[in-house]
This record gives structure tokens, C-alpha cells and sequence, in this order.
């Protein structure tokens, strides 16, 4: 998935742990090659090569995932989509932009997206995305639904106690050897150095949005690289969304969405959802949290 997994877990010895964490990657590989849309062999590309087309026939597991993305898409007001794998890529962050693009390349950009045009036939299993050159990704969902996947494993083979890292997208359970609960840490991305506070995770997900490192400005005005797949430009105001989840795959969907709502449509939403929360970073440094946020100040 293009991403670091790190996978702890608490056994007697490191031969049972090892045991443990080998069949967490084996699964890890497993949903890689279910839904990567560079793998031209995945059900996902075939649904990708079809666009416009005809529908494909795809396992239960990737059409309840795409179900569920599609779910989250109207939850959010369009702010998650997995079919943002349709934009164009007009916006660069590798410092090689000098001007804003042009209003209308930026329409055009997002011509192809739109969560409506994934057809979805329950009856058959079957995906069909209505516009030619439409295309889905789960480079917002994945890695997190990965997490679960593994987690849940691991569960049901007996594993006590362990925490999945997919790059950020924390999945946790039960206690550390000491008996206390797990924590996150929370950095505040204008000092990488420094962490604010401390998230007690007993029983969910922890995952955060946003990378400060890749940004433009014009006109005063910083645009992150999460963009908006309604409007095709990228989300401003906020450098970091952390959202804290029964899952994963939820917490890594949502912590995208906030990003792109805007710190008080996105609070307001979580705000809406019973056992989620979230902690925001504005671009000033601001910390803005929802209404049941536990946080241990450092």
C-alpha cells in the first residue's frame, strides 16, 4: 500500500509473537492485493479498466468496502469519495508550482469524480462506474481497513493485546504488558518535536490526517495537498486532523473528510456521531477538539 506497517503484539514469547505478527502481514498482503488499483491484476483495477463500459462481478468483501465507502461519501456530503481517483493531478507540491491553476482546468479536474456513478448491484456482486475514465482508490480507507482486518485476525486467533501503526492509522486493543491503556501521542505539526498531548486508546482507532510538509501559498493563502473531490481544490485551514474511532477504516475516512469540511462543519459532524471524536490543528497553531475529547496534556 505504499505504507510502513509497524504491528505489536503481547504474547508469552517472541516465537508466538513472531507467529502472530506473520499472519498479520500475510493478511495486510492479502486486502493489498484485493483493492490496490496499481496491482493490474486486483478486482479494483478490473472495475478501473470498465469504467463506462460494463459492470464487474467482484468479491463480497470489496463490494461491502466500496458499499461502506459509498455510505461514508453521503455522511460526509461528498467530502470523502473514493472515486477521487478520477481527478486530475493539476496541482503539484514538490515546489514546482509558481501560479495558481486556472478555475476552469480546476472544474475539469473533477469532471470524472462523483460517488453517485458507482453503480452497485447487491443482487449479482457487481461494480460499475458509470463514466468512462472514472476510477476508484482507497488510499483514504485502505490502509485503515487493513488495521481492522488484521486486528480482527489476530482477535480471533486469542491475541490479549496489541496496536497496529499503518503509517499514523493506529488500531489498538486490549491493555500493555503493565496493564495500562495505550496511548498516541499527538504532535503539533508546527513543532514536529514537541507532543501536546496524549490519547488513551483502550479499545478503537487513532488516525491522523494531514502532512504539513506539503503545502503551497498564494495569496497568503496555505493550500494543503488534501483536496476537496467536490470542488477540486485543497482544503485550508487546518494542518492536522486527528479522529478517534471504533475502526480504522471510519477513523481513517473521516480524519480525510474533516480535513476538506473545515474545522466547524467538521466538528459539528463528529459531533453528530456517537463514539467519535477529534482533535484539529488550524494553520495558526490552534487546537480546536470535539466535545468529549479526553486528552492528556503534556
Amino acid at each position: 500500500m505504499g505504507s510502513r506497517f509497524d504491528i505489536s503484539v503481547v504474547a508469552t514469547d517472541s516465537v508466538e509473537g513472531n507467529g502472530y505478527i506473520d499472519m498479520a502481514v500475510g493478511e495486510i498482503s492479502r486486502i493489498e492485493k484485493l483493492i490496490s488499483s496499481w496491482d493490474p491484476a486486483s478486482q479494483t483495477s478490473e472495475v478501473n479498466r470498465n469504467a463506462g463500459i460494463k459492470p464487474v462481478r467482484v468479491d463480497k468483501e470489496l463490494f461491502d468496502l466500496i458499499a461502506r465507502a459509498q455510505g461514508l461519501s453521503r455522511l460526509t456530503d461528498g467530502a470523502f469519495d473514493i472515486s477521487y481517483a478520477s481527478m486530475d493531478k493539476i496541482w503539484k507540491f514538490d515546489g514546482s508550482m509558481t501560479a495558481m491553476p486556472d478555475a476552469e482546468d480546476i472544474k475539469a479536474s473533477v469532471a470524472k469524480v462523483g460517488y453517485q456513478n458507482i453503480i452497485l448491484d447487491q443482487e449479482n456482486s457487481t461494480v460499475f462506474l458509470k463514466l468512462p475514465g472514472m476510477k476508484i482508490g482507497f488510499g483514504a480507507i485502505g490502509k485503515g481497513y487493513a488495521a481492522d482486518k488484521a486486528k480482527a485476525l489476530l482477535v480471533s486467533k486469542g491475541v490479549q493485546a496489541g496496536i497496529i501503526n499503518a503509517s499514523g492509522d493506529m488500531s489498538a486493543w486490549g491493555s500493555q504488558p503493565d496493564g495500562k491503556d495505550w496511548k498516541v501521542a499527538i504532535v503539533n505539526p508546527l513543532n514536529k518535536n514537541k507532543v501536546f498531548a496524549l490519547l488513551p486508546v483502550k479499545n478503537g482507532a487513532v488516525v491522523t490526517s494531514g502532512d504539513y510538509e506539503k503545502y503551497v501559498t498564494f495569496n497568503g493563502v496555505r493550500y494543503t495537498h488534501i483536496i476537496d473531490p467536490r470542488t477540486g481544490y485543497p482544503a485550508t485551514g487546518i494542518i492536522s486532523a486527528t479522529v478517534l474511532a471504533p475502526k480504522a477504516e471510519l477513523a481513517d475516512a473521516l480524519a480525510t473528510s474533516v480535513f476538506v469540511m473545515g474545522i466547524q462543519t467538521g466538528i459539528d459532524r463528529i459531533n453528530q456521531l456517537p463514539g467519535i471524536e477529534c482533535v484539529l490543528i488550524d494553520d495558526k497553531g490552534n487546537i480546536h477538539t470535539s466535545e468529549n475529547v479526553e486528552l492528556e496534556k503534556q
